[in-house]
């Protein structure tokens, strides 16, 4: 079975960077779809990035085109999510999720319904 766990995050101030990373276990994540999701508190969970199974599309939330890359070791079984130019609005828990069908991401938007499995999330927060 599936299992997603993410690490990466942190407190950095605002204009740093992170690499967040989204390890699999128990399958190949080559045959998923991968999508980077943030909740901040009291705000949904939203769609910041995903990349296509096979990784020929990727997709990003107008929020974070140019300061977000979303990438893939297939070696290493991890979805990488590097973030830059950090923003405190940028403050909340990142999650990775997967999901089988090749559709997924093949175009925006980026819906939280459209995964189906999840990790437990990573907190990123963004000082001023």
């Amino acid at each position: 079975q599936l299992q997603l766990v993410e690490s990466g995050g942190g407190l950095v101030q605002s204009g740093g960077s992170l690499r967040l990373s989204c390890a699999a276990s128990g399958v190949s994540l080559d045959h998923y779809a991968i999508g980077w999701f943030r909740q901040a508190p009291g705000k949904e969970r939203e769609g910041v990035s995903c990349i296509s199974r096979g990784g020929s599309s990727t997709n990003y939330a107008d929020s974070v085109k140019g300061r977000f890359t979303i990438s893939e070791d297939n070696a290493k079984n991890t979805v990488y999510l590097q973030i830059s130019s950090l923003k405190p609005e940028d403050t909340a828990v990142y999650y990775c999720a997967a999901d089988p069908l090749f559709a997924t991401c093949r175009s925006p938007p980026i819906g939280v319904g459209a995964f189906r499995y999840w990790g437990q999330g990573t907190q990123v927060t963004v000082s001023s």
